[in-house]
């Protein structure tokens, strides 16, 4: 899982270099209320902290499966408004405010320690952001690779350029945990119909 989680990050970096989005820095984003500065922060977030998770001791709080990790966090359902998403998008603001090329700089040194560490995917780590609940470092990168992919594709459009590929391991692994996701919120009919049945589609099985 290491190895797939820096692939994706040195994909995002590349994306975060593309000229075109240091052109639209100051502009807004596609996605509602935030810059693409902003969104492109919250991108190299994905791992720029993981070295600060790692670092950290061993959390005492119970460890939970992913999908339990996802039923118990505040932003999953909350409105664009709500206080947890407004802070997500006020401290993305806040970190892009040093510029592209310092972010960038940012996400390539994150990847270059993260690159030399031992990764035990059975570990539990915890980011105080979540709440009282531990994963183990394989789901808890797992998530982060699903938060570079789906956001990759937001600032690309962002910034008109071509959605980056990402390699089959790094992807499988995503949808899957999109269509788990999927599943939970709409039955597994429905996303089975959808994918199969396109007569009987319900529409929408978006995971979020």
């Amino acid at each position: 899982m290491k190895d797939d989680f820096l692939t994706t990050g040195r994909v995002a970096l590349d994306l975060l270099r593309a000229p075109e989005v240091a052109a639209s820095w100051d502009k807004p984003s596609a996605l509602p209320e935030f810059s693409v500065a902003g969104l492109a922060a919250h991108l190299a977030y994905q791992v720029v902290f993981v070295p600060d998770v790692l670092d950290a001791p061993r959390p005492s709080e119970e460890t939970v499966p992913l999908l339990e990790h996802y039923a118990r966090s505040a932003w999953v359902g909350a409105d664009l408004d709500a206080a947890v998403n407004v802070g997500i998008r006020e401290g993305s603001e806040r970190a892009a405010e040093e510029g592209r090329d310092a972010l960038a700089a940012r996400l390539e040194a994150a990847l270059g320690t993260l690159s030399g560490r031992d990764f035990d995917g059975g570990r539990p780590v915890r980011f105080p952001f979540w709440g009282p609940w531990s994963l183990s470092l394989d789901d808890l990168l797992v998530t982060r690779m699903m938060e570079m992919v789906v956001h990759a594709d937001d600032l690309a459009v962002s910034a008109g350029v071509p959605t980056p590929e990402f390699p089959p391991r790094v992807v499988g692994p995503v949808v899957d945990l999109l269509a788990r996701l999927s599943v939970r919120r709409h039955g597994a009919t429905a996303v089975i119909r959808a994918l199969t049945r396109a007569e009987r589609s319900p529409g929408l099985i978006n995971a979020f």
